[in-house]
């Protein structure tokens, strides 16, 4: 059943109220009746629609003004005007006639069927016009699996796309700013070598000429480090080489500065900035100067027999004397013999050697036979002779490609045929200083790492190599066959 609305009191008044007239109250009855048409006429409806407002009052009996009243006069008058009243107080737009009014005296149930309306002729568009919509019929319910959806998280929901937005930006024309991806040392390290170099590797390829001391900088407290900055456009690490050692047991702060900026134009949108500990016993390298570009040194005479190799340059002074090359062989330098640099380099050795034989942080006591031992990075004093006899001898820079070894002997080095010093985790022969206070010996086919420089003669055996030098400050060297390689300073 269809409540009508707004139209309904207009349609349903003259229908109750020919329904609570009698026949002897013709004059009454038709005053109303003409009361209906006038109400009718106001109404915004067409003449289809009245056609079907009286097809719907003959088809149910209402509208039948001789029809006597079964209620009587009196009766069907004050129901009519009770009707009347309640319709007219219902007659507002917005009112709904909730209710059937009951069958009393005559009066027809304002609850019309739709059965009713469909055979008067009246169209659906008689409801429709009242702007009103009946929620029993024209409202449908929501269908969960129709009209709402449930939200898909994984389609409405997409996670970020780092590489999607920065395409974004990219096509927007915005630039990216470059980030600091790694360090060395990295941040809040500890025990770093004094002589460690710090690098720093950036996300992208940057601007060299933006990577300068004054953008990559160090601290000890308030005192500014002095170093050199390098950068390779090829690739992606800027480096900064402290002009001295630092400091041990000290703390220091790395800052690179939003002057930094990359290839493309941007720079870091933020200062970066680490901290690290140097080692309370780190050693710094022993600096050779002009000395660091000989392979072979010798204060007397240099001699080689055999098919010797050496890389680097090979030198006397105040002696004269080279031998054996050929047929012994010079690569990447030349001999310097009796001339201002072999003088030169002979006095960078002799500051060298004090330097290595004055150290003494952090000394490790040892004597004797050190073969079949594993060393870590540190200074090692013996006050006699040392020698590696009984095994090989491990170096190990526990990771740091900056780590130092110093070797003090009174006396003399010995390493016995066929043994090695081995290097491991990073260490570098560059960084392997033995100070000897007599005279040295590689036996035959030994393999030998560091700098070697002894206040007297040093002899390398058959087949013997070296990756470090053999640097005398007073007396000869002598080679039979051998391999020396000088490692970059």
């Amino acid at each position: 059943m269809k409540f009508l609305r707004i139209a309904a009191p207009i349609v349903l008044l003259p229908l109750l109220i020919g329904c609570g007239g009698s026949a002897a109250d013709g004059g009454t009855s038709s005053g109303r009746e003409d009361a209906r048409d006038q109400a009718l006429d106001a109404a915004p409806r067409d003449a289809t629609r009245r056609d079907a407002s009286d097809a719907a009052l003959t088809e149910s009996g209402a509208h039948d003004s001789g029809a006597p009243d079964s209620a009587g006069q009196d009766g069907g008058s004050s129901d009519s005007a009770a009707v009347e009243a309640a319709l007219l107080d219902s007659a507002s737009p917005d009112a709904a006639v909730d209710a059937p009014a009951p069958v009393d005296g005559g009066v027809v149930d304002a609850d019309v069927p739709d059965s009713s309306l469909r055979e008067a002729g009246v169209p659906d568009a008689f409801e429709e016009d009242s702007g009103k919509v009946d929620a029993t019929t024209d409202a449908k319910p929501a269908d969960a699996t129709s009209d709402s959806k449930p939200v898909d998280a994984a389609a409405d929901s997409k996670p970020v796309d780092a590489g999607h937005d920065a395409q974004d930006a990219h096509d927007a024309g915005q630039l990216l700013s470059p980030t600091v991806v790694s360090t060395a040392p990295s941040n809040g390290a500890t025990s770093v070598s004094i002589s460690k170099i710090l690098s720093a590797t950036f996300s992208e390829p940057m601007k060299s000429t933006t990577l300068t001391s004054a953008t990559f900088t160090l601290q000890r407290g308030a005192a500014v480090v002095p170093g050199t900055v390098t950068y390779l456009a090829s690739g992606t690490e800027a480096t900064f080489v402290p002009t001295q050692p630092l400091e041990v047991g000290s703390m220091y702060l790395a800052t690179i500065t939003t002057g930094a900026s990359s290839a493309a134009g941007a720079p870091l949108a933020n200062d970066y900035t680490w901290s690290f500990t140097t080692a309370a016993c780190g050693q710094a390298p022993v600096v050779l100067n002009s000395a660091a570009t000989f392979g072979v040194l010798a204060g007397s005479t240099v001699t080689s027999q055999g098919p010797t190799s050496v890389t680097g340059n090979i030198g006397v002074s105040p002696g004269t004397a080279v031998t054996g090359f050929p047929p012994g062989t010079v690569t990447g330098g030349a001999i310097q013999a009796g001339n201002p640099s072999a003088a030169q380099a002979e006095a960078d050795l002799t500051t060298a050697y004090n330097d290595a034989a004055g150290r003494t942080l952090c000394a490790v006591t040892v004597a004797g036979n050190i073969g079949g031992q594993t060393l870590s990075p540190g200074l090692y004093k013996s006050t006699s002779s040392l020698a590696v006899s009984s095994g090989n001898l491990t170096l190990d820079a526990q990771g740091d490609p900056n780590a130092v070894f110093i070797f003090q002997m009174a006396s003399t080095l010995t390493v016995t045929s066929g043994l090695k010093v081995i290097l491991s985790g990073g260490a570098s022969a560059a960084n392997v200083f033995w100070q000897v206070g007599t005279a040295a010996t590689l036996g035959t086919t030994s393999a030998f790492e560091g700098t070697i420089m002894a206040s007297k003669a040093i002899s390398m055996d058959t087949g013997a190599t070296l990756n470090g030098r053999v640097l005398a400050s007073s007396a000869a060297v002598t080679l039979l066959s051998n391999t020396i390689v000088t490692p970059a300073p």
